[in-house]
């Protein structure tokens, strides 16, 4: 299957080389690969620099594609860390460059990552959930600028207690709005195998939301790795593929020149 989230030397917080990731997904027999390096402005409490360099980025990712080109088809996307209060700098990115593809994931939540420990602090684990869900939901209504959602529950993998305390009954109400926004507007929800990687057993979101998501209509799965090393990349598609095909997904869906193909499972 195609990976459609893939990360490389242009992502501030990987270091692997753009081939050594094509080259990988030559080796695993992908038809495609759509490289999707993060752009996440504004984000004061890290030190990482998420601000892609797009007038590099573009120029070297298409020479790239013309020097693979026979060989494997490159698509070149980004993952841009959604927040409202650069909604219009967002758009512009969006419509300034000829993506293939966009993933709109949201990171930072009142100004901090769920990675850094300190996110955590004073609250509990449930108000912290439910916070990132709200937070993601508002997102969602104001931003339109994205082809899927990445990780709907990225949060679940740094949390104290990653998944073991977490249900998705419990957040549905906040949840389920998020999947008819979705649907309502014609866009996908990722099916992230990142999940399998951080030990949860499933990918993000976990299987109840993919299921759930079907459930109310939506048929816009796409699938990444979300990897930022060669050997990530692919992660776990055997179990994503068998899984997505329980939920009621028959095919899932490559963003190219931003308009969804589809590829039975």
């Amino acid at each position: 299957m195609i990976d459609t989230h893939v990360h490389t030397e242009f992502s501030a917080d990987s270091s692997a080389p753009v081939r050594s990731q094509i080259d990988q997904a030559i080796r695993l027999g992908m038809p495609k690969i759509c490289i999707t390096d993060h752009y996440d402005p504004d984000t004061p409490f890290t030190e990482l620099d998420f601000t892609l360099d797009l007038e590099q980025y573009f120029p070297a990712l298409e020479a790239i594609r013309e020097e693979y080109r026979g060989r494997i088809e490159i698509l070149i996307g980004i993952e841009l860390g959604i927040q409202n209060h650069i909604a219009d700098l967002l758009e512009t990115i969006a419509c300034s460059y000829p993506f293939d593809y966009i993933i709109g994931s949201s990171h930072f939540v009142d100004g901090k990552d769920p990675y850094e420990p300190s996110f955590y602090d004073g609250r509990t684990e449930e108000e912290t959930f439910r916070r990132y869900f709200e937070v993601t939901l508002d997102r969602v209504k104001s931003i339109p600028g994205f082809d899927s959602l990445g990780h709907l529950d990225y949060i679940l993998r740094y949390s104290p207690n990653q998944n073991r305390l977490y249900s998705y009954d419990r957040y549905r109400d906040v949840i389920d709005p998020i999947l008819e926004v979705l649907i309502a507007q014609g866009r996908a929800l990722e099916c992230n195998t990142g999940g399998y990687k951080y030990g949860l057993g499933e990918p993000n979101p976990s299987a109840s939301v993919l299921k759930r998501y079907r459930e109310l209509g939506g048929e816009l799965i796409t699938i990444g790795s979300d990897a930022h090393e060669s050997r990530h990349l692919g992660y776990a598609f055997s179990q994503a593929n068998s899984l997505l095909k329980e939920c009621g997904f028959r095919y899932y869906t490559v963003y190219q020149n931003r308009k969804p193909c589809f590829y039975p499972l």
